[in-house]
């Protein structure tokens, strides 16, 4: 223990409190005084210029295994707790297994310590620095410090959502079961946004997931987030002795990226062979050398050939679209329908709709959508150009109303020549409805057999059932693969890479993610074969006229075929 006259100096330094006070076990089960590795280093002088400059201390760190990160953060946490009063700090993990691991590491930084402060003793997973007496006035005159450390699992009903936190660690947070980003905010609801505050965000990756958003986001600038790598090599101890053994042509390749030495390699190449089993996925997920490769390896994509094109296109696409809905004025018509005129794409800031490429005269287009339903409350649609399969137009909105998002789509529909209009069926047929109501005039149909009569029937829309998904994930597949480049949504690439296969086999988001675009994208490739492939865009464009409300009360009146005969003799309307 440092000399008296010393102890207040040590306080005031947590590096200096760490290596006086602080013991950890090691791989080999010894207990020796806690020395900071070079990376635990780095990520140290991290969280004090922070301090310094006066911000709340918020890091996420994508981590290969075994780099000591969480035991710097516990160490950190344990000095922010352990030497000020009225401090809770809580520490999250991914499974019971790993938060009694940090809990006895906490522990053992209490038990080791010879300056640490009392403790009362608890049944639950938390270290509580308080006056152990049972004496009441003593407790009332030396009450100690009155912080505590708690440990706790996520999956949990209202983590967190009863204290109000100081300290937050949420460990291996890309594997926390549930629905991550729920979690994660009303945790962080707790968190007030001071100074002294510091939460830490740590983990390996897996897939494409609330963890890959939040690192991707931080990169950005927009949270705020430092985002902090560290690669396999920045280990001192993973190295193996070189023996002369003739390197591969990629293992070459790396000595000359990243300025790697033998030793370095020989121990990469045990590492695969004997913790990754050969797989090298497996090791760049666990240990990987860049954040790219961290994501890229990890999960079960089902685009998985072309996962490596689409994170590049993915991070280098720098499409500005026109952004924007589209206006129109409601006006009334007989049999109590109303029809949409004066519609105009309007650009805002806010829009749901983006705009690639403009509509060409005479093109055939298909949209195709995807409704809320199972769990999603987004609602999606895309435009294709159905003579080159190019993505020229999106629609993807949050909680709209069914008849709004409906209205959005007829306009686009218009917008992109009448464009062939294929919505999903399976959680909300009413969009579909209002479409009809609309008097939109060109719809996907399918095929089904009625079950009484044994007779087919044909009806608009696409349901999605266990004979059409494993087609349409087919299509999306070979779509993916020869037409990549001609997607331009960044958020419809995005999903691509979280859209996975589960244990089972079916092709679905990863958990806490969205498929509302990917498969939005899906329908739209599953109608294309009714969109019709004739290219009449060196045409002129056919003129469209205003119809008075006299007009429109005949064609609502009239049937299919004096309708056509009823647009052919007053034009194409509004």
């Amino acid at each position: 223990m440092p000399e008296l006259p010393k102890i207040y100096e040590v306080l005031r330094d947590p590096k200096k409190y760490i290596e006086s006070f602080l013991y950890i076990k090691t791989k080999k089960n010894e207990i020796v005084r806690f020395r900071l590795n070079s990376a635990q280093k780095r990520l140290y002088d991290l969280i004090m210029r922070l301090q310094a400059e006066g911000k709340p201390v918020r890091i996420i760190i994508l981590k290969s295994r075994q780099m000591g990160f969480s035991t710097l953060t516990e160490a950190m946490i344990y000095y922010k707790t352990a030497t000020k009063k009225n401090v809770n700090s809580l520490i999250i993990t991914h499974k019971d297994e790993a938060t009694t691991n940090l809990f006895n590491m906490s522990k053992l930084y209490q038990e080791r310590n010879e300056a640490r402060p009392m403790q009362k003793n608890s049944n639950a997973k938390e270290v509580l620095f308080e006056n152990p007496t049972k004496d009441q006035q003593e407790k009332r005159r030396n009450p100690g410090l009155k912080s505590k450390i708690k440990c706790t699992t996520a999956g949990g009903k209202g983590v967190g959502r009863s204290d109000t936190l100081t300290n937050v660690h949420a460990s291996e947070i890309a594997f926390w079961p549930g629905d991550i980003s729920v979690t994660y905010s009303g945790l962080m609801q707790a968190v007030p946004d001071t100074a002294a505050s510091m939460v830490i965000i740590e983990s390996t990756a897996n897939g494409f997931n609330f963890f890959k958003k939040m690192w991707d986001d931080a990169v950005a600038g927009e949270n705020d987030y430092i985002p902090f790598f560290a690669a396999w090599f920045e280990m001192e101890e993973y190295r193996r002795p070189y023996h002369g053994e003739t390197l591969t042509a990629e293992e070459e390749e790396l000595k000359a990226l990243f300025g790697l030495d033998n030793e370095q390699i020989m121990w990469r190449r045990w590492c695969i062979r004997n913790n990754c089993n050969n797989d090298i996925d497996t090791f760049h997920q666990e240990y990987p050398a860049t954040p790219e490769e961290a994501f890229i390896a990890s999960g079960r994509c089902v685009f998985k050939n072309n996962r490596e094109i689409i994170l590049r296109i993915q991070m280098l696409r720098e499409e500005k679209p026109r952004r924007g809905s589209f206006t129109y004025t409601e006006q009334a018509a007989a049999l109590d329908r109303i029809f949409l005129s004066e519609w105009q794409f309007e650009e805002t800031e806010s829009g749901v709709i983006s705009i690639f490429k403009e509509p060409i005269p005479g093109r055939p287009y298909v949209l195709g959508g995807d409704t809320a339903g199972e769990g999603s409350d987004w609602f999606s649609a895309h435009v294709i150009d159905n003579i080159t399969g190019e993505q020229v137009a999106r629609l993807h909105w949050q909680n709209p109303d069914g008849d709004d998002y409906a209205k959005q789509v007829y306009c686009l529909g218009m917008y992109y020549n009448t464009a062939l209009i294929a919505l999903e069926m399976n959680f909300d047929s009413h969009p579909q409805k209002v479409l009809e109501y609309l008097g939109y005039s060109n719809f996907y149909v399918r095929e089904k057999m009625d079950t009484y009569t044994g007779k087919v029937k044909q009806s608009y829309g696409f349901r999605t059932d266990g004979v059409s998904r494993p087609v349409l994930v087919g299509k999306l597949i070979e779509y993916v693969r020869d037409y990549l480049h001609l997607i331009h949504d960044r958020d419809t690439l995005m999903e691509c890479l979280s859209f996975i296969r589960n244990d089972d086999g079916r092709a679905e988001a990863e958990q806490g993610e969205h498929d509302d675009l990917v498969m939005g994208l899906g329908v739209t490739l599953m109608a294309r074969g009714q969109g019709g492939t004739k290219d009449e865009s060196t045409e002129a464009k056919e003129k469209k006229v205003k119809w008075t409300e006299d007009q429109w009360e005949d064609y609502w009146n009239a049937d299919e075929e004096m309708r056509k005969h009823l647009i052919l003799k007053w034009g194409t309307p509004q």
